[in-house]
């Protein structure tokens, strides 16, 4: 008895029983597999033309950027205050996404305009960063600038920047060369002297230098696994024009040489009216590019990151919103992970008054914020899901009590 007829791919020839699918068509079959082989011939072959189609060679339609507005909406979800670094944030991508759009025959060429961000310890300028990757759809990295040397020195090349975002982009170099690249730390590279040294500076001045090429815009050997680089390496071309760099620092004791530069453009009686003019308390909001030079910064970096924004000190207003407004502010994470043991955490107001006060008094930022509410809900999160409790509410009295039992196991 002759076996039942099984359909086959009418590409390779296997039958249903060998494959995961097989597609019926009006005069034949074909398989999963056979799919996939075509959709990456077709990729490979037409990638090109489709791009094309759309209204620019990098594949970027006008129509789904979102603007500036809505970008610093989505900001506003999760970064309280600090309106002025989202503005310029959100000016800054949505101009990146613009010169990605533009038609390469264009008589106007429109320039980059990478960005740095000015200000203290936990204000916000990582979160900012992270944030706003979110929302893009263009490959976008972190990296750490305090672990870069000189080339040939115990360290990171600068390209293994690049490295890193060739990796978020699964190694597509036409989509490396649109993303956007957060370099947190930059002020740890500030030239250790304020003139320059016979002496190597390898990672200081050095790493600057090595900054230059990437910020301006070249084609960059870099060494597909990051690392060292070595002459029998394989290295992939990536250029940087259209790579959008945003730089953020803290930039510690900074405000000593703006206040050594503002004290001297007052001079004789005037110089009374222009210091009550001034805010002493906030005297990032006054920073200028020769600030950046008196710091550190060689004059070369600070021309290719023409725009300048910083971020304001918090104040106790500012600490409690952060701490109780954002999607993903602290209360409502330790509400989150209560609630998964099935426990209701409420705060009391007096609790949540304290934590800003204490934040306020070790000058940490938001990020005194965590380290303050680890260390009140260390016990409660030890102890609470296996004593069966229903409810858990935080009072002051008990923030006082697990912040005084935190120092005394210190001391």
């Amino acid at each position: 008895m002759a076996g039942k007829h099984k359909n086959r791919c009418s590409f390779c020839g296997r039958s249903e029983d060998e494959v995961a699918l097989m597609l019926t068509g009006l005069n034949g079959f074909i398989c999963d597999e056979c799919v996939r082989q075509a959709e990456h011939i077709v990729s490979e072959s037409l990638g090109s033309e489709v791009r094309l189609k759309k209204d620019n060679a990098t594949g970027i339609d006008m129509t789904d950027i979102p603007k500036p507005r809505d970008i610093k909406a989505f900001l506003d979800q999760y970064v309280i205050g600090q309106d002025s670094a989202k503005r310029y944030l959100s000016v800054a991508v949505y101009n990146h996404y613009k010169r990605l759009a533009q038609h390469r025959d264009d008589e106007v060429e429109i320039e980059k305009s990478n960005i740095i961000m000015v200000g203290a310890t936990g204000t916000g300028k990582t979160l900012l960063a992270r944030t706003i990757a979110k929302l893009l759809n263009v490959p976008f990295t972190i990296v750490d600038a305090t672990i870069f040397t000189e080339a040939g020195y115990v360290g990171e090349d600068v390209e293994s920047i690049l490295t890193r975002l060739l990796q978020v982009a699964d190694y597509d170099v036409p989509a490396t060369e649109r993303g956007i690249v957060f370099i947190d730390e930059i002020d740890k590279i500030a030239r250790k002297q304020d003139n320059p040294s016979i002496t190597r500076d390898v990672s200081g001045e050095g790493v600057q230098q090595g900054l230059l090429k990437l910020l301006e815009g070249s084609i960059v050997n870099v060494p597909p696994k990051g690392g060292r680089k070595h002459p029998d390496q394989d290295y992939i071309h990536v250029d940087t024009r259209n790579i959008l760099f945003i730089c953020g620092g803290a930039f510690d004791g900074i405000e000593r040489k703006i206040a050594q530069r503002l004290n001297t453009h007052v001079v004789g009686y005037d110089s009374v009216q222009n210091q009550q003019r001034i805010d002493t308390k906030d005297l990032m909001k006054y920073i200028v590019p020769q600030d950046l030079k008196s710091f550190g910064l060689i004059p070369e970096i600070i021309g290719r990151l023409p725009v300048l924004t910083y971020l304001n000190p918090l104040d106790r207003e500012a600490l409690h919103r952060i701490l109780t407004e954002p999607k993903n502010s602290l209360v409502k994470q330790q509400i989150k992970l209560f609630e998964m043991d099935g426990i209701k955490l409420t705060f009391e107001e007096e609790a949540l008054d304290y934590i800003v006060d204490k934040a306020m008094e070790y000058k940490l930022g938001a990020r005194g914020l965590r380290s303050i509410m680890e260390t009140i809900m260390i016990e409660a999160q030890f102890n609470a899901p296996s004593d069966q409790v229903k409810t858990l509410t935080i009072t002051r009295q008990y923030a006082e009590q697990q912040i005084r039992k935190s120092e005394k196991m210190k001391e």
